[in-house]
């Protein structure tokens, strides 16, 4: 649930505010135009199909990719002026894998901890809490090549944590996993959010995930939201739209009514899908 301020206090900066955002890679624009509010507190869920801009945003909200002053901004730190600070409010989980198969579980997360510069007075006690957090203190000591797909991605989940994020960022933390395995990763993640009030911000295919755990989504198309809010409320308005009787449209349907007539010709280039395809295959 969003966190209020109490009587007497100032209300809490938004936790991610895109006013405009514009990026482009030579004459593709990438991301057209985006505004965006994500709420303290909130699960968002960023959601579109291939070439829509999730992951380019998401880059610019992490500060990966420069923007102008005023585009991007992380309970209220200005992302092109204030990016260490934008960083060490962040947690952030990529599409691509980062653990080290060559490292111990405990050693990759504690790799983050110095990354991330927590102090190291609190690092042991930081990566230890991390690990438990996701179920994963039994297999601390052994490498990570021997983990399956769904321990690798609550390793990386754990990674993300160890720097005690007020916002995670989550690129497609689930694919490539069986259903059991992408079941287990969300409930470590609703603990975590549960104990501590966590931001956030994931992006996903699977229209199901997005419809249970997500607070808000934002349905991207060729770099613009198209549609914006609770899973039902879009479920609902489009039900209406067309006049249906009977169970209301799935998700997945509003994502075919928004992005349908762009499919073709939005689905990402070859690199796109060879390193979702090489991510998947490593992972499952």
């Amino acid at each position: 649930m969003t966190r209020n301020a109490t009587d007497g206090e100032a209300p809490a900066a938004d936790a991610v505010t895109c006013a405009g955002l514009a990026y482009s890679f030579g004459e593709t624009k990438a991301v057209d135009g985006l505004d965006l509010t994500v709420r303290d507190g909130e699960v968002f869920g960023l959601l579109g199909p291939n070439g829509a801009g999730k992951t380019t945003a998401i880059r610019c909200i992490t500060t990966l990719l420069p923007v102008p002053a005023g585009m991007v901004s992380v309970f209220g730190h200005d992302a092109a002026r204030e990016r260490m600070a934008v960083r060490r409010l962040l947690g952030y989980v990529p599409q691509q894998l980062s653990a080290d198969a060559g490292l111990t579980g405990r050693e990759n997360v504690a790799l983050f901890a110095r990354v991330f510069d927590v102090p190291r007075r609190e690092r042991a006690r930081r990566v230890q809490q991390a690990l438990a957090a996701v179920d994963l203190t039994h297999a601390a000591d052994r490498l990570a090549n021997t983990y399956s797909g769904g321990m690798v991605r609550r390793l990386e989940l754990a990674q993300a944590l160890v720097s005690a994020p007020r916002l995670l960022i989550l690129d497609e933390p689930t694919i490539g996993l069986d259903p059991i395995a992408r079941t287990n990763v969300w409930e470590h993640i609703n603990v975590v959010r549960a104990a501590t009030g966590m931001t956030v911000l994931v992006t996903t295919h699977y229209m199901d995930e997005a419809d249970q755990y997500c607070d808000r989504v934002a349905l991207l198309h060729r770099g613009r939201v198209r549609a914006l809010g609770t899973p039902e409320e879009l479920r609902t308005g489009l039900g209406e739209r067309l006049g249906t009787e009977g169970p209301l449209p799935t998700l997945e349907d509003v994502f075919r009514d928004v992005a349908g007539s762009g499919l073709d010709d939005q689905s990402g280039d070859f690199r796109d899908v060879r390193s979702t395809r090489r991510t998947a295959s490593r992972v499952g």
